[in-house]
């Protein structure tokens, strides 16, 4: 996933840095909050669908005492449909903007065709296919925020050969309900959130009783890893 890496990273390194990550999160745990250790242990047992590859890498320091992130791709061979980054945020004291002591905080970005950009529905789209995501597994969810983003890219020049790109970019974030313990059930909200990826990808529904769910139609090409 080292093209994932690379779009995604705050100025961080590859893959060694995302492996030094890991060893910091271990360290930390034995001062972290046993809430905060639970639900990271959780992101990190969740069971995906096989064709998205999800790995640990730096998460943002500033905006919670404790902070977890995961990035992830669709993959399809050795191609790349669309990736994404979770970051999980927690602050025992609480947050009023978050009326809870966890925040889960997402971006989510893929290719699509221009004509599939310009479609003046696809943000109210996208924004659905999220808040379905979570409703889908039953999850219990407040205060979500975010923005849709879409972007296009017309070469010319020396790159006039190049055909016209466009992007959708989701950014967003909830506050998950806490269960036992104070613990989210962050497994949960992570495939909710592979959820999203895999509709932003195009890819068909994972099982029964998901055929009503609309996605992506395929892009023109995915992206190179």
């Amino acid at each position: 996933m080292a093209a994932a890496q690379g779009r995604l990273s705050d100025g961080a390194g590859g893959m060694d840095e995302a492996k030094g990550t890991e060893e910091e999160a271990r360290h930390k745990g034995s001062t972290a909050p046993l809430a905060f250790t639970a639900a990271v242990e959780a992101l990190r047992s969740a069971r995906l669908r096989p064709q998205i590859e999800v790995e640990p890498t730096r998460a943002p320091q500033r905006l919670a005492p404790h902070t977890y992130a995961l990035e992830a791709a669709v993959v399809d061979g050795d191609e790349d449909l669309a990736d994404g980054r979770l970051v999980l945020l927690h602050d025992p004291a609480g947050h009023d903007a978050w009326r809870g002591t966890f925040r889960l905080v997402t971006l989510v970005r893929a290719e699509l065709e221009p004509e599939m950009a310009a479609d003046p529905l696809l943000p109210d789209v996208c924004w659905s296919w999220l808040t379905g995501a979570l409703q889908a597994r039953g999850l219990t969810y407040g205060e979500p925020s975010g923005t849709v983003t879409r972007a296009s890219s017309h070469y010319f020049g020396g790159l006039s050969a190049r055909p016209a790109a466009s992007q959708i970019e989701i950014r967003a974030s909830w506050t998950p309900r806490e269960g036992l313990g104070g613990v989210p059930d962050t497994a949960a909200h992570l495939a909710s959130w592979c959820d999203l990826l895999a509709q932003v990808a195009g890819l068909p529904p994972a099982g029964p009783g998901d055929a009503s769910i609309v996605t992506l139609p395929q892009r023109r090409g995915p992206q190179s890893r």
